[in-house]
């Protein structure tokens, strides 16, 4: 595998683990049902959110990324990696669409495909 390949892989990895972990919080908080905010009602908010399955695999997925984010981090620059993390929202739009069934107007689509470009751009320099 050569270097640029591992890079690659290492800022991929982050980016997957960060999509599965924001879909996992989303599912968790719609179980959730409708919650009041409310200064009152923190403490019991706080505790349903922290004790969701899906919130605590969520979190434990999207923070695990962090230590690949990290070594893609040491590999090469910041300027070169961190434009790769807009590809999350690309993988979001569409696990969210597939899986969830949100509805995504063409504007959203068309803006997506700009990200893409830029990210081509950016892997090509």
């Amino acid at each position: 595998m050569t270097p640029m390949m591992l890079t690659l892989i290492l800022i991929l990895i982050p980016t997957i683990t960060g999509v599965a972990g924001q879909l996992l919080l989303k599912v968790g908080m719609a179980q959730l049902g409708a919650l009041e905010i409310s200064i009152a009602a923190l403490p019991s908010l706080i505790m349903r959110i922290i004790m969701s399955p899906y919130i605590i695999v969520g979190l434990t997925i999207y923070f695990g990324g962090v230590f690949f984010w990290l070594l893609a981090l040491n590999r090469a620059d910041l300027s070169y990696v961190y434009p790769f993390a807009s590809l999350s929202y690309v993988l979001i739009t569409l696990a969210s669409w597939l899986l969830l069934h949100e509805a995504v107007p063409p504007l959203r689509w068309i803006g997506l495909v700009v990200i893409c470009v830029g990210v081509m751009l950016v892997a090509r320099s």
